[in-house]
């Protein structure tokens, strides 16, 4: 089968993001005086924040409340744990062999657009990309299949010629719901049964770049010489 289009998470799957985005949810929540599992925000990582506030604490992130615990997590975020944060090994690399071998390459994340931007920098694959699409282009949230379908358009791609990368169950199951094969990396701190149904399970970014023509990218419609 031929892949033209590449469909990328971007936290957990091309930058160590995961933890600090749970722990800035728990400062959030801790600030509003709502009391949060920890382990559970971290394991809802990876889904829309419209779909993870209710599912660890009750709140709609609609509500009055809800908004201001949001608000607040994305400033918390940017001003005390994304300077922290730093790209897998490979992630960069990765993404450049992608666009070296002819695929067109498309950030499809859950993290809201003023985040992603950021993100991408940090994974030095900003300029990489040939478009992004954040949880503003899309009405649901991972794991529904429209920030997905968001970046299909934008790589002007059927499903059938697409493959998503990420690392969450999530990230698995909006990519199935919209017909795309999909990648996943364990470096999220997702096991291997946690991403069960995925077409191939790698430890992150450069272990698929050293796996690259045994993998499910081994093939482009339109390839170009590799990157040396």
């Amino acid at each position: 089968m031929t892949t033209t289009a590449v469909l990328f998470d971007v936290d957990g799957t091309l930058v160590d993001s995961n933890d600090a985005h749970a722990k800035a949810w728990v400062d959030a929540f801790a600030e509003a005086d709502v009391e949060v599992d920890y382990a559970q925000v971290r394991r809802s990582i990876g889904m829309g924040g419209d779909k993870l506030m209710p599912a660890v604490s009750g709140v709609s992130e609609e509500s009055a409340e809800g908004q201001r615990i949001s608000k607040r997590r994305r400033e918390i975020f940017k001003t005390k744990y994304l300077p922290t944060l730093k790209p897998f090994p490979g992630a960069r690399d990765l993404v450049a062999e992608i666009k070296a071998r002819g695929f067109t390459a498309v950030a499809a994340s859950s993290a809201k657009g003023d985040e992603l931007k950021p993100l991408l920098a940090v994974a030095g694959a900003e300029s990489l990309m040939d478009a992004a699409t954040s949880s503003d282009d899309a009405e649901e949230s991972k794991p529904d299949p429209d920030i997905v379908h968001a970046a299909l358009k934008r790589a002007k791609a059927r499903p059938e010629d697409a493959v998503m990368i990420g690392d969450t169950p999530y990230d698995l199951e909006a990519a199935r719901r919209a017909g795309v094969r999909a990648i996943v990396f364990r470096c999220g701190g997702w096991s291997d049964a946690d991403l069960k149904g995925a077409d191939a399970i790698y430890d992150g970014p450069a272990d698929l770049l050293a796996s690259f023509d045994r993998s499910p990218l081994s093939h482009a419609a339109t390839p170009a010489s590799p990157r040396r």
